[in-house]
């Protein structure tokens, strides 16, 4: 599972680490904390316009669907895609066959099972830096309004070693992809095998995680500021640093 995610990243971030162009850059506003639930439209670079960055709006609506009420139905069962369906789900398949995409990051959330408690723990890139979750994406239309709508789900995939402690109840994680996989990913002439096998569990050791507090569960509160990823040390209620 991955529902949440920072994307605090500013354009010309993207811009550089991605060699990719924002169409329209009053669009995008970075945040530390972004929920599925929510459906923000997020940036993705994808397979076809590989060099023009996409706004994708959370929650996957396959093209096939009929009407609107069957879109705001599958949208919230489509957050995430299980690797291992993705080329058999009807859901899922057309997209991986010809679009996929690419979400940056800076880091996402998971929450850790304790007795009857629940730890919200943040993931991040050992060396800080920006990487890519793999993920698809579709563009359906409305037929009684005449609008597209582009929407994403992220694959998720076996747990590390690292994440199997972290989200212990389930045991997932969203398939990150390595710089070098990223361009193969993108690829339409890829093979599906070959895309299959770029799934694979993250290294455990390219990832750094850490307990935070409970700010990121409150709905009511900005979570959009640093400390929503601030390490905390629930043994002394108090934080690192």
């Amino acid at each position: 599972m991955c529902f949440s995610v920072n994307v605090n990243l500013v354009k010309e971030e993207i811009e550089e680490r991605y060699g990719v162009n924002f169409p329209d850059k009053y669009r995008y506003e970075p945040s530390y904390y972004y929920h599925a639930f929510g459906l923000p439209e997020l940036p993705a670079v994808c397979s076809g316009t590989p060099g023009i960055i996409k706004f994708l709006k959370w929650g996957l609506i396959p093209s096939w669907i009929r009407n609107t009420e069957e879109a705001d139905a599958i949208r919230f069962k489509t957050f995430n895609a299980r690797y291992e369906t993705i080329d058999s789900k009807p859901s899922f398949s057309g997209s991986f066959k010809s679009k996929r995409c690419l979400i940056p990051v800076r880091g996402f959330y998971e929450w850790q099972h304790v007795g009857k408690d629940k730890i919200p723990w943040y993931i991040y890139n050992a060396d800080n830096e920006i990487f890519s979750l793999a993920g698809l994406y579709s563009e359906w239309t409305d037929r009684t309004r005449g609008e597209t709508e582009s929407t994403f789900t992220i694959i998720t995939t076996d747990a590390n070693e690292l994440m199997a402690v972290v989200h212990n109840s389930k045991k997932r994680m969203p398939a990150i992809l390595s710089k070098s996989e990223e361009k193969q990913w993108l690829d339409l002439a890829a093979s599906a095998s070959d895309l299959s096998g770029l799934l694979k569990p993250y290294p455990s050791d390219a990832l750094k995680a850490h307990t935070i507090s409970r700010l990121v569960n409150d709905r009511t509160a900005n979570r959009n500021t640093p400390e929503v990823i601030r390490p905390f040390d629930y043994n002394t209620g108090k934080y690192l640093f």
